[in-house]
C-alpha cells in the first residue's frame, strides 16, 4: 500500500503523526510504503531562524496559551517515546529542508532523514534554515552530505518544490499532518495509532475487493 503523509517540519502534530503512523503500520500485516509530501505551514517564515517562542505567542494569544499547548504535546509525545523540548525550538523557513527531503527520497532514505530533521526541530534546538545544520544532520540518517550542500548550494529541485506545494493546496490541503492512502482516502491530524491502523486495514479491504 502506498501512503503519502503531508507535513511541515516545523509542526509538533507532525512530529507525533510520524511515530503514530509507524506504530499503526508495524500492527499492520501488510506493507506499506510511504513517500514524504511536502508542505508550508508559514510560507512567509524567515530564512534566518528566530526563537520560536514569540512566534508561537504572537500567534496563538499570548505565552499562557502557548505553554499550556506544549504541555499537553509534551504529555502526548511522552507517550510515544519521543523527546520533546519546544521551548528551544526556532521559527525558520522549511523550503530548503523540504529539497533536503525530496533528495532523500531518491537515495532511498527519506523517512530516517525526515525523523532526524522532526527530532532535531522539536527535541535538539537545531536551526533547519542553516545549510550545514542540515547537511550534518541528512548525514547522520544515511544522506551525502556532499550532495545535500551541492543541493541547497544552487536551485536544485526549487521548481519541482513549489508545484508539489501548489500540488498540496489543490487537494484541499489546509492543515497537517494529512494521510492520503493509495491517491483516494485521506485521513487529517495525528490521530491515535489505532484510528491510522484502522484506516490501513480499511484501505487494504477496498483494495481487495477491487477486481
Amino acid at each position: 500500500m502506498n501512503v503519502e503523509i503531508f507535513s511541515d517540519l516545523v509542526c509538533p502534530w507532525c512530529y507525533l503523526g510520524r511515530a503514530r503512523f509507524a506504530a499503526a503500520t508495524e500492527r499492520f500485516a501488510g506493507d506499506v510504503t510511504v513517500t514524504w509530501r511536502p508542505f508550508q505551514l508559514d510560507p512567509t517564515a524567515p530564512a534566518a531562524a528566530v526563537p520560536a517562542a514569540a512566534h508561537l505567542a504572537d500567534k496563538f494569544g499570548g505565552a499562557e496559551r502557548v505553554a499550556e499547548a506544549h504541555e499537553r504535546l509534551r504529555g502526548l509525545t511522552a507517550a510515544e517515546g519521543l523527546p520533546y523540548a519546544p521551548e528551544d525550538a526556532w521559527h525558520v523557513n522549511t523550503f530548503d529542508a523540504h529539497r533536503v527531503i525530496a533528495l532523500a527520497g531518491s537515495a532511498g532514505v527519506q523517512d530516517a532523514v525526515v525523523g532526524r530533521l522532526f527530532r532535531a526541530q522539536h527535541a535538539e534546538g537545531r536551526d533547519l534554515g542553516d545549510a550545514a545544520t542540515l547537511a550534518e544532520l541528512a548525514a547522520e540518517a544515511g544522506l551525502d552530505a556532499a550532495a545535500v550542500r551541492d543541493l541547497l548550494a544552487a536551485d536544485e529541485g526549487a521548481a519541482e518544490l513549489r508545484r508539489e506545494l501548489d500540488q498540496a493546496r489543490a487537494l484541499g490541503i489546509s492543515g497537517v499532518p494529512f494521510f492520503l492512502f493509495e491517491g483516494e482516502w485521506g485521513v487529517s491530524g495525528a490521530q491515535p495509532t489505532e484510528v491510522l491502523e484502522g484506516a490501513l486495514r480499511e484501505v487494504a479491504t477496498h483494495l481487495a475487493a477491487r477486481p
